[in-house]
């Protein structure tokens, strides 16, 4: 008797996983019939390229900012400082550290300064 039941049991699973599906997001489809049906939507990940660009450039341009500010020689001795003897220290010690982007815009702070 339970053997009835099986394709019954397969429909209900099939219907219970496309609710869930468009649960998370649906888009409306016209058939050749002219009925409007929901499809789900595939979820695609994407990876925040946009984002992460931002947060660098904020950061190169925040780095430039101080650079111009405190001068060469009072920032570089406060980097000297800051890589101790912990990991995270001499990472932020060598993020730190003024690459030709950080010296290009400390330039352009300056001029904008005087």
């Amino acid at each position: 008797m339970a053997l009835t039941y099986v394709p019954f049991d397969r429909r209900l699973k099939r219907i219970v996983r496309r609710h869930y599906r468009l649960k998370l997001g649906a888009k409306r489809k016209v058939t050749k019939t002219g009925l409007i049906v929901d499809v789900p939507r595939i979820y695609n990940p994407k990876f925040p390229s946009r984002g992460i660009a931002v947060m660098l450039a904020a950061a190169v341009l925040f780095k430039g900012y101080i650079y111009a500010d405190l001068g060469q020689a009072d920032y570089a001795s406060r980097v000297a400082a800051l890589s101790g003897p912990s990991i995270v220290e001499k990472a932020g010690s060598w993020v730190m550290q003024p690459e030709s982007a950080t010296v290009f815009v400390a330039s352009f702070f300056k001029k904008l300064g005087a």
